[in-house]
């Protein structure tokens, strides 16, 4: 290496840099023809592109001018922080910023080859060391600006969902809206059927359905998420040919106790599924992993609403079934929401609890005996069954009395 080969590196850059919006043209000419996602330049303007490879160029021309100096690299962070901004894919900018210094290359090559002398070719052996170094550098910074902006933006975006769907769970919108224009943000289809989902964090503010916002919108489902310290709150849009899809990728997630409201065509009816789904995830026994759908019917939703009143009711009912020893307890007030759940019907009910249909109604009849009440006279059959869902909403009420 010649002892007057900086004094070459040196002329050779301030070649380059007299050539410089040559060069850009150039490079931008082939970025545009090799890279489809520039064409047109619906996202990236062609003046955007221009601009970020001229001052690139310029950058990188610069320390080849002045290796030994500190690197300035405020131009790739800048065009990495950009194209973030503007969902530009990464490879795709990569590609770019490859093409813009191979373009420098070339033409470096080609001067190299007119000078036809000893220090212009050892001039560009330097310049190639130094080249792809710079080359390697950018490109890190750009991916490192890249990935941090794209952060910062799902973490806007993540945190500025959670905001709407908490909107919509409290019913209470923002001033510059209502809960439909919160369900637009939140691209909530119109008019779908929407359940809330209430699961139990494992740890303080730790998901315990990770992923599933993801999971559903695979499913082409879409929802919105809300974490608390202690809870893990969703929206979801349902089909209803696909309420049974989503349900069961609720519980392929699950890892802690989860509640679902019925389907509800209303976003004004939020807060009141909300409540249904924190009573369903109530209604799961401690430390178990399970979604548990709310009962739909009408009776569960008033007693789930007015919790009180069905403890009230639970005790003026049932109470002589809940002084009883907690194994007969129990047995006979699954048989009763058995016989409840399957149509009235003794056969039914003894299919579900694996017993034979006498057995069922010998249950019934000595559970009739205890409240005095029949199943046969409606009146009494409908404070039975809201006995029975008050306890299904609050099991905790089995265990306030009776021996255990």
């Amino acid at each position: 290496m010649s002892d007057n080969q900086p004094t070459d590196l040196a002329d050779l850059a301030a070649w380059a840099e007299s050539q410089l919006p040559q060069l850009a043209e150039n490079a931008c000419t082939a970025i545009l023809a090799r890279v489809p996602f520039y064409h047109g330049g619906a996202v990236v303007s062609v003046a955007d592109l221009r601009r970020s490879v001229g001052h690139n160029l310029r950058f990188l021309v610069s320390a080849l001018r002045a290796p030994e100096e500190p690197r300035d690299l405020a131009a790739p962070r800048d065009t990495g922080r950009r194209r973030a901004q503007q969902s530009a894919p990464l490879p795709e900018v990569l590609q770019a910023y490859r093409i813009c210094f191979a373009t420098l290359w070339d033409a470096l090559v080609a001067h190299a080859r007119e000078s036809r002398g000893q220090s212009a070719v050892d001039a560009l052996l330097s310049a190639a060391s130094l080249i792809w170094q710079f080359t390697d550098e950018h490109a890190l910074a750009v991916t490192e600006a890249y990935r941090a902006a794209t952060a910062e933006i799902l973490l806007a975006r993540q945190q500025r969902r959670g905001a709407l769907v908490e909107a919509l769970l409290t019913g209470q919108p923002g001033p510059d809206g209502g809960p439909w224009e919160a369900a637009s943000l939140l691209g909530l289809p119109p008019g779908a059927q929407l359940i809330v989902v209430a699961a139990e964090t494992r740890g303080l503010a730790e998901e315990s359905l990770p992923g599933i916002e993801r999971r559903l919108s695979d499913r082409g489902v879409v929802s919105g998420w809300r974490l608390t310290p202690a809870l893990q709150l969703g929206l979801v849009a349902v089909p209803l040919e696909q309420q049974d899809r989503v349900l069961s990728t609720l519980r392929e997630t699950v890892t802690a106790r989860t509640g679902v409201s019925p389907p509800y065509p209303s976003l004004s009816d939020t807060p009141r599924a909300l409540h249904l789904a924190r009573t369903a995830l109530s209604a799961v026994p401690a430390g178990r992993a399970e979604v548990r759908l709310f009962d739909p019917s009408p009776l569960a939703a008033l007693l789930a609403l007015d919790p009180a009143e069905g403890r009230r009711i639970t005790q003026a009912v049932l109470g002589t079934v809940l002084a009883l020893p907690s194994d007969d307890r129990a047995i006979l007030l699954e048989t009763l929401t058995a016989y409840l759940n399957h149509d009235g019907s003794a056969e039914h009910a003894g299919r579900v609890l694996h017993c034979h249909p006498n057995t069922v109604r010998y249950r019934l009849r000595r559970l009739q005996e205890l409240t005095g009440r029949s199943l046969s006279d409606p009146n009494d059959a409908a404070e039975l069954a809201a006995a029975s869902y008050a306890v299904q909403i609050s099991p905790d009420a089995t265990t306030t009395h009776g021996h255990n």
